[in-house]
């Protein structure tokens, strides 16, 4: 079991004795209703931790259990709790817009974007619906989504949130691309790539056009055709960082010979 996924299980049982201990009570104080986030801001993010019952809350916390702590582990602590609850929030935003007056309530949509993550990450493990049924990951992510989008806007399983669903699917893709981009890897590769001009000027551009063809090998000289042409034809601003490469490349070779 990994920190955060302790945690947050431990939270969530909490709420749940203490909705059974208060019935109503924590409910009204804890729901997101989306046509009350301004003057009830708290509950964006409280409403993960209410559950309408022993079902509702046995779903969420065994998905957590299951998924949580490989995603916790690929990602460490920092980032799955920003998954996680990024995940949530973005299920509220999006029940704000598309079902404004209904009451929210559970940790689907964070849950379901530590699903989107583990699809992700494992998109071919087989998860046993019902502990019967083998689904791919990936595609049981993908027919989830279908069926939220499908229930959401024809008003079929009345409620359930399942905008709040998707929210938490947006909610993760959005955290998953931050994380690649920020990523130690990508740093590393932004480091170690050619130094390479971004803003190209006129004499950079003739230094590229005085590389001389009759000393490159054919295949060379073809990609250097080519990329002369994508300059000719679309601008400098075409140019990816490879072209940019390239050109580089051998026009340092003609200044050294």
């Amino acid at each position: 079991m990994t920190p955060w996924v302790l945690r947050l299980l431990m939270a969530n049982g909490i709420v749940f004795l203490l909705q059974m201990a208060m019935p109503g009570v924590i409910e009204n104080l804890l729901a997101f209703v989306p046509s009350q986030a301004l003057t009830r801001p708290w509950t964006i993010v409280t409403y993960m931790f209410v559950h309408g019952g022993f079902g509702h809350i046995l779903f969420n916390m065994l998905s957590l259990f299951f998924f949580g702590p490989r995603i916790e582990s690929r990602l460490g602590g920092r980032r799955f709790a920003i998954l996680y609850f990024v995940s949530g929030i973005m299920g509220a935003v999006l029940s704000i817009f598309f079902a404004p007056h209904a009451a929210i309530i559970g940790a689907s949509g964070a849950v379901f974007g530590v699903m989107l993550a583990f699809a992700k990450f494992w998109p071919r493990d087989q998860i046993l619906i019902w502990g019967i049924l083998p689904v791919e990951a990936r595609v049981m992510v993908i027919a989830m989504t279908v069926m939220a989008v499908v229930f959401g806007f024809t008003g079929a399983q009345a409620g359930v949130a399942h905008f709040a669903h998707l929210g938490g699917f947006v909610g993760g893709w959005i955290c998953l691309k931050w994380f690649e981009r920020t990523s130690d890897s990508k740093k590393w590769q932004a480091k170690t790539a050619p130094a390479v001009p971004r803003e190209s000027s006129e004499s950079t551009l003739n230094r590229w056009r005085r590389i001389r063809r009759d000393s490159l090998h054919e295949v060379n000289r073809a990609e250097l055709d080519r990329i002369l042409d994508k300059i000719s034809s679309q601008g400098m601003s075409s140019l990816s960082a490879g072209d940019r490469e390239f050109l580089e490349r051998f026009s340092a070779r003609e200044q050294l010979n």
